[in-house]
């Protein structure tokens, strides 16, 4: 094996031991740990330094903005009785008991045209509102949803990623959204629903958590009239549908149109949520009689919070791009390369790999569908659909303290890196396994 790929094993170890021993901020031990695998595998200390701060800046200038948005946006639905009204229809329609199967039903189909860490922000406040109603744990309310984002966001068109793989493989992306959806549904179930009730007895959270306090609403919401089902639903999914709407005109309409630019505008994630943001203080502020002092004092307290997970995160983006900047991507596709395997499962192979050493489904899938489509190319009687959902499915593979998206759910979930790696780590690592027995069993019929 190749010893950058020692390097990296040793990192991710390193990393773990540091936060979950020795009680070292996540974010001074990403930022330690990231100097010290990049001067381990020989990068000069100017190019070192200068791999950080590109992956922090990448990672932050998608992220950061979003969950600034998102976190104001669902304190406004909070604030206002808007999360308590979709919490509350939500319990009267699937029952207290079936409540976590209808949280992964809502963040499929919110998923799909939207960024995982998008919907996690705009429906993370149903999770803490539910969990607190209905005295459920938060591991079993949250975990489905954060299932159904994931698979959506690895698996099924139009996601940016997806959408790569869909055109270098040279698939059909009718299909494969439909194949996506046969694969993808019962993926989630087994990873979000199924799995949370048997892990959520077995993780003990802390009897309070900061995140969850800021954006549940309260008491304040409760003494009043709430919002309608339908404006809180609908102004929760006004970023859907206009990201929705960017996708249909990347696919319908031609490049450089006047409709389709303003589309992809007012659809990319940042747009779309201000958008959002800007017609909940109409739905949920004016509307319900809020004042603008009264807006502008949730927008300070709700942000506070954010500020070190958004650090974390952006650490964890600057560790991953020096482990790829240090050739463990390339040393993981030649290992790939060598192996004599069918070509679905050189793409899941290779897409896990890329996926455990970088931290990124993005990066895992485009490298794996790079690497895999001469292959295919050369090998009759594959099905090019099928490769996207096999690379999707190995880029969702275990995710670990590389990953932002662990950071994320850590954080918001106030877990510690035991039971982060317990929970959505191994919800993880079942959409991956599942994700690619079902797309194996689907090739043997179609």
């Amino acid at each position: 094996m190749s010893l950058n790929l020692w390097y990296a094993l040793l990192a991710v170890v390193l990393l773990i031991l540091l936060i979950a021993r020795f009680k070292v901020h996540p974010f001074v031990a990403l930022v330690v740990v990231s100097f010290g695998m990049g001067a381990a595998a020989g990068m000069s200390p100017a190019g070192l330094v200068k791999a950080f701060q590109d992956g922090v800046g990448a990672t932050l200038g998608s992220i950061a903005v979003v969950v600034g948005l998102g976190t104001i946006l669902g304190k406004m639905m909070a604030e206002s009785g808007g999360a308590a009204r979709i919490a509350t229809t939500l319990i009267a329609r699937f029952g207290e008991r079936r409540v976590h199967w209808a949280l992964m039903v809502v963040a499929f189909i919110v998923g799909i045209p939207v960024f995982f860490q998008v919907g996690f922000v705009l429906l993370i406040p149903l999770v803490f509102t539910i969990a607190r109603r209905t005295g459920a744990s938060l591991v079993k309310i949250g975990i489905p949803l954060v299932a159904g984002l994931s698979v959506v966001h690895g698996m099924v068109p139009p996601h940016p990623a997806a959408l790569l793989a869909v055109t270098t493989y040279g698939a059909d992306l009718g299909r494969t959204i439909f194949y996506a959806l046969l694969v993808g549904f019962p993926t989630a179930a087994l990873a979000g629903p199924i799995f949370a009730v048997w892990i959520a007895p077995r993780v003990r959270l802390p009897g309070t958590n900061p995140m969850a306090a800021q954006l549940e609403g309260g008491a304040a919401s409760a003494t009043r009239s709430l919002p309608g089902f339908g404006l809180s639903l609908f102004t929760i999914l006004v970023p859907v549908l206009l990201m929705l709407g960017a996708s249909a005109a990347d696919v319908t309409l031609v490049a450089g149109s006047p409709l389709r630019t303003a589309l992809d505008l007012v659809g990319s994630p940042i747009v779309a949520l201000l958008l959002s943001l800007l017609f909940s203080f109409w739905s949920f502020g004016i509307a319900r009689g809020m004042t603008a002092a009264r807006m502008l004092a949730i927008a300070n307290d709700c942000l506070a919070p954010t500020a070190a997970i958004i650090l974390v995160i952006g650490a964890g983006g600057g560790f991953n791009r020096v482990l790829i900047e240090s050739g463990v991507g390339q040393a993981i596709a030649d290992v790939a390369i060598r192996t004599q395997v069918s070509p679905l499962l050189l793409a899941w192979i290779v897409a896990t790999l890329v996926r455990v050493a970088t931290g990124s489904a993005t990066v895992a899938i485009t490298t794996a569908a790079g690497i895999v489509a001469p292959i295919a190319a050369a090998t009759p009687h594959v099905n090019a659909e099928l490769l996207v959902l096999a690379t999707g499915a190995g880029s969702l593979m275990l995710s670990h303290v590389n990953d932002a998206g662990f950071w994320l759910i850590k954080e918001y979930f106030n877990m510690t890196v035991p039971q982060t790696l317990a929970t959505w780590t191994v919800a993880e690592t079942i959409i991956g396994v599942t994700g690619l027995l079902l797309t194996l069993a689907l090739s043997a019929v179609i």
